[in-house]
């Protein structure tokens, strides 16, 4: 038997952490050495940090740590890469990632030593954010939580998203349809579901950089009031609304949903808002939602559902850290049964999890098209976190292991709902 490589050595590693004896791809060591299955996607691991780091972290994070930092990076496709990785181990548990065994940390600090990896643990990227800091879902941390999501550079954004800045995911007649025309879809599809009409009073909850609020106030004449907690979206916002000629039709605030007070409202939008108020938290979304809106109005809740039986949040997966801090994902059943009521009437679910998919993958392109401007607009790490995020999800929503689903409901009180569902279809 010849002598064992650097990346015979960090196939071993990886194989502890993913908890298989089958590598998924193939390895390329810092010395140039390679070792894995022919044919297979490349991971290059940079320094012995990384694998100090997996030590350290073992699973998603300690892995996601390294790539953000510049220590491990993919040869190949995304894609093809993290559906290796997903369908090679224990990686695909995104809310409760199963943990090593300690015969698999053992081993894996064995390779650690002979390969001369063991030190202290290494510092966090910068990109992580803190947790942590005062009760979760204070109005405080809540609005510490979106700074670190949001408040990274509207530039960024731009390059990302596209001219329609809509940070939500998009309807897709076909996948030819390009993502401008599919935002588009959606927004229109929303408007014509809460019935807005001219004058009619539309609460944007969680307007991102106005783009809802300008599509209902310019199509539709509504008067809106849109409210986020990012600094930089209602900046952007406030001058996309008055260079759109509509400072007179939408208000855009800095304000938490609880500080709301000038209700009665005739509908309301959270379009991505509900993933960040937290499961406890739910029941007073809701019943604040409930007190603004009038009898009559209509309310739309857009958001993410984990599909995958319940979701337990946990602050040591790479989302909680480097992408949504505190956010938490509800399954439908759950979300359905939170906001249904006596009083509130469930007029339609319409499940969009293929579309997700479609949109991340649209994004993704953009960021890759767009790769040194991005990383110029914040910095080579935020452009990693964003890339492995969105590649991760897209894999995550076509395996049906989450959905997002619009569910929209009417309080009683007012005029009847149409018979059918034609009125928005």
């Amino acid at each position: 038997m010849g002598k064992r490589t650097v990346a015979d050595r960090l196939a071993e590693a990886l194989g502890a952490v993913l908890g298989t004896t089958e590598l998924p791809v193939r390895l390329r060591g810092w010395d140039g050495s390679i070792a894995g299955p022919a044919g297979a996607p490349v991971v290059a691991i940079r320094s012995r940090r990384a694998l100090r780091r997996m030590l350290w972290s073992p699973g998603q994070l300690g892995l996601g740590r390294a790539y953000v930092a510049g220590e491990i990076d993919m040869e190949d496709d995304v894609f093809a890469t993290f559906t290796a990785l997903r369908t090679g181990g224990r990686l695909n548990q995104e809310t409760r990632p199963a943990e090593t065994t300690w015969r698999e940390r053992l081993a894996l600090l064995g390779t650690a030593l002979r390969l001369g990896a063991i030190g202290p643990e290494p510092a966090p990227p910068a990109e992580e954010a803190p947790l942590g800091r005062g009760h979760r879902h204070s109005r405080a941390r809540d609005a510490a939580a979106i700074s670190h999501h949001y408040d990274v550079g509207n530039d960024f954004y731009e390059l990302v998203l596209g001219p329609s800045m809509v940070y939500s995911c998009a309807v897709w007649e076909t996948p030819e349809v390009g993502l401008e025309a599919a935002q588009e879809a959606k927004l229109d599809l929303v408007c014509r579901k809460l019935g807005l009409t001219p004058g009619a009073r539309l609460l944007d909850v969680g307007c991102g950089w106005g783009s809802m609020a300008i599509h209902a106030a310019q199509r539709y004449g509504a008067d809106v009031v849109g409210i986020t907690l990012s600094e930089e979206q209602a900046r952007m916002a406030r001058k996309r609304v008055a260079e759109a000629g509509l400072t007179d039709k939408v208000d855009i605030r800095v304000q938490d949903y609880r500080a709301v007070d000038d209700g009665p409202f005739d509908a309301i939008s959270s379009i991505g808002m509900a993933e960040h108020v937290g499961r406890a938290q739910m029941p007073g979304y809701v019943a604040q939602l409930d007190r603004l809106l009038r009898p009559g109005g209509r309310l739309l809740n857009h958001a993410i559902n984990w599909n995958a039986g319940k979701s337990v949040w946990n602050p040591d997966t790479f989302i909680s850290r480097y992408v949504f801090p505190d956010g938490e994902l509800l399954n439908l059943g759950e979300m359905v049964g939170l906001l249904e009521s006596r009083e509130r009437e469930v007029l339609d679910v319409e499940a969009l999890r293929q579309h997700y998919a479609l949109t991340l993958r649209a994004w993704v392109a953009n960021l890759e098209a767009n790769w040194d401007a991005a990383v110029a607009a914040s910095s080579e790490g935020r452009a990693r976190v964003w890339r492995l995020y969105m590649a991760a999800c897209a894999l995550t929503f076509e395996a049906g292991d989450m959905g997002v689903n619009q569910v929209l409901l009417q309080k009683t009180g007012g005029e009847q709902p149409p018979l059918r569902r034609t009125a928005w279809t």
